[in-house]
């Protein structure tokens, strides 16, 4: 039988995706070949495999710890939210519906097959899988057809760690209440516990964990230090992550947090430049002294643009932009730049249509199809290289004779003009995520916003976002290593490392 185990939480975001990438990585470098799964994800921060296909970005990030290809098998279904009620269900990569929470649930039955298919074809590829489970392990209310959690450890007999965030507090009564509401059916899958984003000393918490073992007769594996890493995140935006981590830069960046925003994971490599400053903004924060405002993708860009109007959000925009600042619009946001939006098959939402911001002279019509692919060439005014992906359901077309292009990408063997740029406007937009991950571009379009303020250029070589993410990666694989029980872990898997 191939070796598995799988790790669930007390609640949502108690680390459960970066222990499972540390865990890959751990057991990549021990010489086997893991795989990630998740059987659903609910994101709104997607990529695209080299198929084209779309899959959750957590997920991709798990298959580069293990040194794998991202597969959709990885992350059979993906939910990626629309409004408060409903979501786009993302199967095996291509989109299969719109769901609300009750016909979803009698769907799950369905869905459930699939998800085991695709983790029996995973077994047959890899010799270890760690699996992902989904915001709480005890959801007693959605225990009926779960596939995600316990239901999960059920039908493919894997073994269970349960991870708990002590950073929040009241660790050990979630520890307490998580295993207690599991039946004993479910309690007998869990063989251990990590306590995870610890500050302080360990010392102290042992009467805590002592009292708890007994309490519910699972051993404590591992406390795990508070780590901050330079690693893509899933589920949460940091309140203000460049001023916490820069007193003084020479360039300030505003990212608009929109209602739907998905894919704010394309901005994050620029918190490693030293001269940058990333700021999150609400609709109600102001643009003063932004240099650079990005408007970020959307999975709802009509109502996230109504939404923004009411705000007079767009007002500030445009007033940033009379100051000087460069406004860059990202797949939805590069959609609101635009001088119309149509969903005329109410593709995100029940609105049909909406003014844009009118920087750049296009419209935008939502389509029933989703574009999802990989792509790379270069970015024409700065003649630079550039590679990233696409995902979208929109066609943006220009007035004649008015694109300005910004890219020229390569796919499929084809070769097309892409974006828009207009340097003395200081507009850019692009469908292009995973823009910033490309350092020379990176840079380039820095020094330009420097010369614009009479700063000196910066010419020393740019960090490689992706070397950068591979050296977090081992940096928090030495750290698991060094906190968590991995004899026991091993002795879990039953699988010790070679050598």
């Amino acid at each position: 039988m191939r070796k598995k185990i799988m790790l669930v939480g007390t609640a949502s975001s108690v680390g459960k995706s970066t222990l499972c990438a540390g865990l890959c990585r751990i057991l990549e470098e021990d010489g086997l070949k893991p795989a990630p799964f998740k059987a659903q994800n609910m994101s709104l921060n997607s990529g695209v495999t080299p198929e084209g296909l779309e899959m959750g970005r957590a997920q991709i990030l798990q298959a580069v710890a293990a040194k794998v290809v991202p597969d959709v098998k990885m992350n059979p279904v993906l939910l990626k939210p629309t409004s408060s009620e409903g979501s786009q269900v993302v199967l095996l990569g291509k989109v299969y519906g719109e769901v609300g929470g009750e016909n979803y649930i009698s769907m799950k039955e369905e869905l459930s097959v699939k998800v085991l298919q695709a983790y029996g074809e995973l077994e047959k590829e890899y010799d270890t899988i760690v699996i992902e489970g989904a915001g709480s392990a005890a959801e007693i209310n959605l225990r009926k057809n779960d596939f995600v959690n316990m239901g999960l450890a059920r039908m493919v007999d894997a073994p269970v760690l349960l991870v708990v965030d002590i950073d929040k507090g009241g660790a050990f009564a979630s520890i307490y209440g998580t295993v207690m509401l599991m039946p004993e059916e479910e309690r007998k899958h869990v063989k251990g516990i990590i306590i995870n984003k610890f500050r302080g000393t360990r010392a102290l918490l042992k009467p805590g964990i002592d009292e708890i073992e007994k309490l519910v007769g699972i051993p404590v594996l591992g406390v795990v230090p508070y780590l901050p890493l330079n690693l893509p995140e899933e589920d949460s935006l940091m309140e203000d992550p460049g001023a916490e981590r820069k007193t003084k830069a020479d360039i300030t960046v505003g990212v608009i947090r929109l209602p739907h925003i998905s894919n704010y994971t394309d901005v994050q490599p620029l918190l490693l430049y030293e001269d940058v400053q990333v700021r999150f903004l609400s609709l109600e924060d102001s643009l003063e002294g932004m240099d650079l405002v990005i408007l970020p993708g959307s999975k709802n860009t009509l109502s996230d643009l109504a939404v923004l109007r009411a705000a007079k959000m767009d007002e500030k925009i445009l007033k940033a932009h009379e100051k000087g600042a460069v406004i860059f619009g990202i797949c939805g946001g590069y959609q609101m730049l635009g001088e119309s939006l149509e969903d005329p098959h109410q593709v995100e939402s029940s609105l049909l249509e909406s003014r844009g911001l009118e920087l750049i002279p296009m419209k935008t019509i939502l389509e029933k199809s989703k574009k999802t692919t990989l792509v790379e060439g270069v970015c024409l005014p700065l003649a630079c290289p550039v590679k990233g992906y696409e995902i979208h359901m929109g066609r943006s077309l220009f007035h004649k004779d008015m694109q300005r292009p910004f890219l020229k990408l390569g796919e499929q063997g084809a070769v097309s003009e892409e974006g828009y740029y207009h340097e003395g406007e200081r507009i850019i937009g692009t469908y292009l995520h995973g823009i910033f991950d490309n350092s020379g571009f990176t840079r380039k379009l820095l020094n330009v916003i420097r010369k614009s303020k009479g700063m000196e250029e910066i010419s020393e070589v740019p960090k490689d976002y992706w070397e950068e993410i591979d050296k977090e990666l081992s940096r928090l694989a030495d750290t698991l290593r060094d906190t968590l029980d991995m004899e026991a872990i091993y002795e879990i898997l039953h699988e010790h490392p070679r050598g």
